[in-house]
């Protein structure tokens, strides 16, 4: 028997590595789409943007792993099934507490890394992911900056605009900064600016010349204007952001005592993606049986459409109890509950139709 289990074992990893490639190369692609902009502006250095999708690729494996195993159980079974392969294992004994066995070994393996991922490697991508993409976007650079462009510093509240950008000498002509101090909104407007080093203190500044400062609240009247043939404005970019709470960067032990409706519903998130580990690759179990001519690949279709209201769903409760308009009990464990009673009627099925089939093969002998 352990043949046999080596056998299942190694038919269901092939497809997986296939698919994992797959998978990685897409999610890759697609994260590396969201820093193209700020790439193509030169905010975010090159080196950085890579590690920032390296973290992200990393937070995706929690994701990216219970989706491979369960689409490579599909794929190998249902190509067990269509080769008849299954039908002569059935025929020498193999049951199918045997194979779900097997699965189940391998779904475990991936529940205990999904497990480690959700649990502790997924705050600390996150806390490391928005610590260096606030810092890199608080930094202002007129080196990155193009002419003809808008750029927003969020956290130092400014909005700048250059028409033309000198990169040799370092300059900028038509220049506008509007920045937000408290409740007073200051903009600045300026024929010409330039970005010495430092002022001394380790600090950038931006030096504008022959232009004036706007100085208004945002709520009501009022307002001073000044004219200036030089002005020095400091900036904070070289100095660590402040840290904002954020619940994906927040530890598990921090949420788990927490009662706040987005912190309760990202612990049980993270508690729920091992589960759901177990769960999807069983599922996959009664989902791949076909008939001998139906082909290795007759039920990925309905796989894809089984797997994708699953996480719909997951996602939805989540929202839900973030939101309030669900209860924090059961929270999202109402997916996964539902989920367990889809698996377990499946699999009890699939061995009712197989004792069956076995009792009208006696009596036809």
């Amino acid at each position: 028997m352990r043949i046999i289990d080596r056998y299942l074992m190694q038919e269901i990893v092939k497809p997986l590595m296939v698919i994992s490639a797959l998978l990685l190369s897409i999610f890759v692609s697609y994260i590396a789409a969201e820093f193209l902009a700020d790439a193509a502006s030169g905010l975010l250095p090159g080196r950085i943007i890579a590690y920032l999708i390296a973290l992200k690729l990393i937070v995706s494996l929690e994701f990216l792993l219970p989706t491979t195993l369960f689409f490579s159980v599909v794929i190998a079974l249902g190509r067990l099934y269509a080769d008849t392969e299954m039908t002569a294992l059935f025929a020498c004994g193999v049951s199918l507490n045997r194979i779900i066995k097997v699965v189940f070994s391998l779904s475990l393996v991936v529940a205990v890394l999904v497990a480690g991922l959700s649990l502790y490697v997924r705050p600390w991508a996150f806390t490391d992911f928005y610590r260096l993409r606030d810092l890199a976007m608080a930094q202002f650079d007129l080196s990155k900056m193009e002419g003809g462009s808008f750029y927003q510093i969020p956290l130092e509240n400014r909005i700048f605009f250059a028409e033309e950008v000198d990169h040799d000498q370092n300059r900028a002509r038509g220049v506008f900064l509007q920045a937000k101090r408290g409740s007073m909104v200051q903009v600045i407007s300026a024929k010409e600016l330039y970005q010495p080093n430092n002022d001394g203190s380790g600090k950038p500044v931006l030096v504008f010349l022959d232009g004036y400062l706007y100085e208004f609240p945002e709520e009501g009247q009022g307002g001073h204007i000044f004219g200036f043939r030089e002005s020095t404005v400091s900036l904070e970019g070289k100095e660590t952001p402040p840290v904002k709470y954020r619940v994906r960067a927040a530890t598990t032990a921090r949420l788990s005592l927490s009662g706040s409706p987005p912190d309760v519903a990202e612990w049980q998130w993270r508690l729920a993606s091992p589960f759901s580990a177990v769960l999807l690759a069983l599922l996959a179990v009664p989902l791949s049986r076909t008939a001998p001519r139906q082909g290795k690949y007759a039920k990925i279709v309905f796989g894809v459409i089984i797997y994708a209201l699953y996480y719909n769903l997951s996602a939805t409760a989540k929202s839900w109890v973030e939101t309030g308009v669900a209860p924090t009990v059961p929270g999202i464990w109402w997916v996964p509950g539902l989920l367990t009673l889809v698996v377990i009627g499946l699999l009890r099925q699939q061995i009712r139709d197989l004792f069956r089939n076995s009792a009208r093969r006696g009596h036809a002998v």
